[in-house]
């Protein structure tokens, strides 16, 4: 019987010394760009924290990573750099494929990291400080339409507060499209008689409600999208909820073929002292969008001179169903446009905040252009009907456009006076 384990170990490929084992060159890698989504509890769907769990995905992971599907990320890589980005390396990439390639060994549990990562409970990130929840799961019936829902919560802040980090918790994150957390300061007159802690839509039937209910100018506090993490303010920098002010959460769920129920939560943390920046979530879009039937690339621009310096820290573009790309520009004196960010493809089930690395200084003058592209034809296999003419709307089959960006000013700065400068821009 010899010579059957001969021919075995021949029919075996052979691992050289350098071939790379799980615990000393894979879980290296797992734990700094797979294991934030990669865990029980977060949106990735499997857990990729030990051998056991990653071994039976080898072949999945190595081409994943190989066409660069994994860690999502759609930012152009000629334009920009940016302080999130989970790509992994070519030498990374290399790693993967090599201990795939090798029948994916262990190795010793001798040669894992010396220091793990350790993953708040319940969070991505973040110890909040302070937690406001839902007082009930809101349902959500099967196969429904379901307008845009509003919570308030009031916070009883006495005094200001500085926020550094937030983030918005679902509890059951795939009927959660998209969630917007502002922070409604004291007299805003915006879903005046809506009682608080109480779900709240505005009637269907009444179109100038629905407007009404979106139309704000209040600041936001956090935007949450399926793929997105806690938003953390960079050091020396936070954000404002003024005494006495309320939260107020937009929450816009998709129905799938079962029922389901949602109970989102939303955590704060914050700082005992003055920032030296206040962070400002400010906003450019456009609601008279009409998408032609069967148009594959339909272009979608708006624009906006800057008022005041700031720094430019992040951008987000939200689009639905049709939409394929998003562009920032910054348009220079003489004309000369500079690319600050270029999604391609946009992804619209995980759409994500791009941090520029290092921020971007942006000056009084400064002419901001967001491009939007939207493919209404039959090549775009999420499009729920290329013969509609379509138009803006709350819903995923109807269509939006708005590029959010974070800005840091000085901290006595808010929104009115950042907009009572000379120029315009969209809030």
């Amino acid at each position: 019987m010899k010579w059957i384990g001969l021919v075995l170990a021949c029919a075996m490929p052979a691992m050289a010394a350098d071939t790379p084992t799980f615990y000393r060159d894979v879980l290296p890698v797992l734990q700094k760009h797979c294991q934030s989504c990669h865990r029980p509890g977060e949106i990735g769907p499997m857990p990729l924290r030990t051998y056991d769990e990653t071994r039976r995905f080898a072949a999945v992971i190595r081409q994943d990573v190989t066409e660069r599907k994994m860690p999502p990320w759609f930012a152009d890589r000629h334009f920009g750099h940016f302080a999130n980005d989970p790509s992994l390396t070519t030498e990374e990439i290399a790693t993967i494929q090599a201990w795939a390639d090798h029948g994916a060994p262990e190795g010793s549990r001798a040669d894992a990291p010396e220091v793990t990562p350790e993953w708040p409970s319940g969070w991505t990130t973040i110890e909040p400080d302070i937690v406001f929840t839902m007082p009930k799961a809101f349902p959500i019936p099967a196969k429904s339409v379901i307008a845009y829902q509003y919570i308030i919560f009031p916070t009883h802040f006495s005094f200001d507060r500085w926020v550094s980090a937030v983030e918005v918790r679902p509890s059951d994150r795939a009927v959660v499209h998209h969630a917007v957390l502002y922070v409604r300061e004291p007299g805003s007159k915006w879903l005046e008689g809506v009682p608080p802690e109480t779900m709240w839509a505005p009637p269907s039937s009444d179109m100038h409600a629905v407007m009404e209910a979106h139309q704000t100018k209040s600041d936001i506090l956090a935007v949450y999208t399926p793929g997105s993490s806690a938003m953390v303010c960079p050091q020396g920098m936070a954000k404002k909820v003024p005494a006495g002010s309320d939260l107020v959460l937009q929450l816009h769920y998709t129905s799938r073929d079962v029922s389901s129920a949602d109970q989102t939560r939303i955590g704060l943390v914050l700082r005992s002292d003055d920032p030296q920046y206040r962070i400002l979530t400010l906003q450019m879009g456009s609601d008279r969008l009409v998408i032609p039937p069967g148009e594959p690339d339909y272009e979608v621009r708006v624009s906006g001179t800057m008022p005041r310096d700031a720094i430019l820290l992040s951008m987000m573009p939200h689009m639905h169903l049709r939409g394929s790309e998003f562009e920032f520009q910054r348009v220079a004196q003489g004309g000369h446009i500079e690319e600050l960010l270029r999604v391609k493809p946009f992804i619209f089930n995980w759409q994500l905040t791009y941090l520029p690395s290092p921020p971007i200084a942006l000056h009084r003058g400064d002419h901001l252009v967001w491009i939007g592209h939207f493919n209404n034809s039959a090549s775009n296999p999420l499009n729920p009907d290329p013969t509609a003419e379509v138009h803006w709307g709350e819903q995923s089959w109807n269509e939006m456009m708005i590029g959010f960006f974070d800005v840091a000013v000085e901290p006595d700065v808010d929104k009115q006076s950042f907009f009572a400068a000379r120029g315009q821009i969209g809030h």
